[in-house]
C-alpha cells in the first residue's frame, strides 16, 4: 500500500535539518525500493527547505506512521507537523 508523508519543519530549525541530514538520508536509503519519491518542500525562493514530502510503500497506516516517527529528523525535533495517509497513484509515470 502506498502512503504519503507531509512533514513541516518548525520555524527557525534549518540548522537542525542541516546537522541531521546525513542520518536522515541514510534512514531513507535503508527503505530501499519501498521509498518511491522524496524531497524537501521549499520557501518561495525554491531553495530553502521548509519540510519534506515522501511517497513510500508500507504494510498499513500504523507501520507507515511508525516508520516516519523513526526518521532522524523526527527524533531531532525538526518537525512542527506530520501528516501520514494512504495515497493512490492515478496519473503520471513517476512511479
Amino acid at each position: 500500500m502506498l502512503f504519503i508523508a507531509h512533514c513541516t519543519d518548525k520555524p527557525g530549525h534549518l540548522q537542525v535539518r542541516l546537522d541531521t541530514r546525513p542520518d536522515h538520508l541514510a534512514f531513507l536509503k535503508a527503505k530501499g525500493s519501498a521509498l518511491k519519491l522524496g524531497g524537501p518542500t521549499t520557501d518561495a525562493d525554491g531553495e530553502t527547505p521548509t519540510g519534506s514530502i515522501l511517497i513510500f510503500e508500507d504494510s498499513d497506516l500504523v507501520a507507515a506512521k511508525a516508520w516516519i516517527a523513526g526518521d532522524p529528523y523526527a527524533a531531532a525535533g525538526l518537525f512542527d507537523s506530520v501528516i501520514v495517509q494512504p495515497w493512490k497513484h492515478v496519473i503520471g509515470d513517476g512511479l
